[in-house]
């Protein structure tokens, strides 16, 4: 997409913005359709949901910075990906088999289109783990359900004498001993023989889920399970196939080896105890939710100082994870009573759609390089809005002698997302501005001090450069960059060295503190010293042209 950029553009940014508004634009109406579509039975709240999707402050940094449209572009894809799997299953079959795949091609497509957006942004593989659990309990359920509803329904009129004499009664077209049903495939459940359902009026959410639990597993007594599911099974061995052969080739392209970051990228994940990382993990997961509940504080960079490590049990902080596991939990205990009875699927989406995309940056299966990035929100909160637009409705059906009220408020929240959105694009109008913002926002961050100074040392404010160069070092003493860069403003020559030294320390292979070590030591007459120095500088930045020009004048002199 950039290269693309370039050829019809040049470098003119506007443009590079413009191509990133135009795919926000674009995964918002996709998102609208996915909800209509798949989600909601009333296409009003598919609008309401893509509406709040388009005006969450999340989304400032994925579509207003340039290196953001990776996960737009991902997210579009994978909704597509999204979309051509539930086509490619036919929705509208009955029988005593899962639905069969009724087109191919667009099964062909949906694996395509999930490759593209893996190649795009690493999750964009997660649309794979989507459509299968969708796929099971949902789409592969309408099909059982329609069926066992038919039956029921003949049941109710008269015995039934066979399973052929109930086929019979089927109000709808006969096509190869299928039948089918012109429905929207709603969010229902599989209703073969099950215990009599229990009243609800008397039971908890965690009693109506064992209840659908119980009542699922012990439905189909006469029945083989793998029998019954193999179109299902089928797609699912497929799919899965495919994924480890395109992660075998994801990580061939990669060298074979996974990215190394620094201690000040991923404070936690470089913590000898597994207690500390766990804690930290598991707050930082509620640290996210709360940006997508309350995007009150926003930063471009979470990094080094941003959010401490949790490092007990008794950190007070640990009562976030606590209440975003409670709520998870209760969220899919209502998914799990739903699937006998309800007819929406809000919930089952919204989770699949929140939880899944998050996966590869929650840091369970390896490192990642950020403690928090607003920018890998993008796709969760498709999920999210889905769920809240859900909590929206029901809310509104409770306290219906308040709906105004309840719609007001929502209306007001819209508007507030919405100034929100236009002060944190403000804020990425200019370099100054957004390093300025940083300090402002998030003062305890080592690394929003050290981009501020060089920012000001670009300009020629070399004095407020030494005061953040020194504060990103108060609240990171292991900064090898700031030390390298302060001692460069440091006119004192023995306290330069010093700091060049110091870099050295912490990172022997800081091509930036050899160089300018080297330098100093050229500059005092020690040749030999500054040889060595400027050669392993070139050793550790072979593409570093200055350490090249200063290696070649010292040899020349000599």
């Amino acid at each position: 997409p950039y290269r693309l950029n370039i050829l019809l553009a040049g470098m003119n940014p506007f443009y590079f913005h413009a191509v990133n508004v135009i795919l926000h634009c674009l995964v918002t109406l996709v998102l609208m359709y996915t909800c209509d579509k798949a989600v909601f039975k009333d296409c009003r709240l598919a609008f309401v949901t893509a509406l709040f999707f388009a005006v969450h402050p999340i989304h400032t940094e994925a579509v207003t910075g340039i290196v953001g449209r990776a996960d737009v572009l991902a997210c579009l894809l994978f909704l597509l990906a999204f979309l051509s799997y539930n086509r490619s299953v036919d929705q509208l079959y009955v029988g005593e088999h899962f639905p069969p795949t009724a087109s191919p091609f667009f099964l062909l497509l949906s694996l395509f289109l999930g490759t593209c957006a893996m190649l795009v942004k690493e999750t964009g593989v997660t649309v794979f783990g989507v459509c299968l659990v969708y796929d099971f309990f949902s789409l592969s359920c309408n099909g059982l359900k329609l069926r066992n509803g038919v039956i029921h329904q003949r049941s109710a009129r008269q015995p039934v004498a066979s399973p052929s004499a109930t086929l019979q009664v089927a109000p709808a077209g006969r096509e190869n001993g299928k039948h089918r049903f012109a429905h929207r495939g709603t969010w229902g459940s599989c209703h073969p023989a099950s215990p009599a359902e229990p009243r609800s009026s008397g039971l908890s959410v965690p009693s109506k889920a064992m209840w659908a639990i119980q009542s699922y597993l012990t439905a189909n007594n006469n029945q083989n399970f793998l029998y019954t599911a193999r179109p299902f099974l089928k797609r699912a061995a497929l799919v899965i196939s495919y994924v480890i052969l395109v992660l075998y080739f994801r990580f061939w392209i990669m060298g074979g080896s996974m990215p190394m970051f620094s201690e000040q990228d991923n404070p936690a994940s470089f913590s000898p105890y597994l207690l500390t990382r766990f804690l930290t993990y598991s707050y930082l997961l509620a640290f996210n939710a709360w940006l997508l509940l309350a995007p009150i504080t926003l930063c471009y960079d979470w990094q080094v100082g941003s959010i401490p490590l949790v490092e007990s049990i008794w950190d007070v902080r640990n009562l976030a994870t606590v209440f975003l596991v409670l709520v998870m939990t209760l969220l899919s205990l209502h998914c799990i009573a739903a699937f006998k009875k309800l007819e929406h699927k809000e919930v089952l989406v919204g989770l699949l759609f929140l939880v899944f995309p998050f996966i590869p940056a929650s840091n369970l299966f390896f490192r990642v390089g950020f403690v928090v990035a607003e920018r890998v929100l993008y796709m969760p909160s498709m999920g999210y809005c889905i769920l809240f637009v859900h909590g929206l409705k029901k809310l509104s059906t409770w306290l219906s002698k308040w709906r105004i009220t309840v719609l007001t408020l929502f209306a007001l929240l819209l508007l507030l997302f919405s100034w929100k959105t236009v002060k944190q694009n403000e804020i990425w109008l200019s370099r100054e501005s957004l390093f300025s913002s940083g300090v402002k926002t998030l003062p305890h961050n080592a690394k929003v001090h050290y981009n501020y100074a060089n920012f000001l040392k670009d300009q020629g404010r070399n004095i407020e450069a030494i005061y953040h160069y020194k504060t990103a070092l108060k609240l990171y003493p292991r900064h090898a960059s700031a030390l390298n860069n302060l001692g460069t403003l440091t006119k004192d020559v023995v306290e330069a060295k010093d700091y060049y030294r110091r870099a050295l320390q912490l990172n022997p292979q800081h091509n930036r503190a050899l160089f300018n070590l080297g330098n100093l030591l050229k500059s005092q007459g020690k040749k030999e010293e500054a040889v060595i120095l400027l050669r392993d500088s070139i050793k550790y930045g072979p593409e570093f042209a200055d350490a090249y020009s200063s290696l070649a004048s010292l040899l020349a002199e000599q």
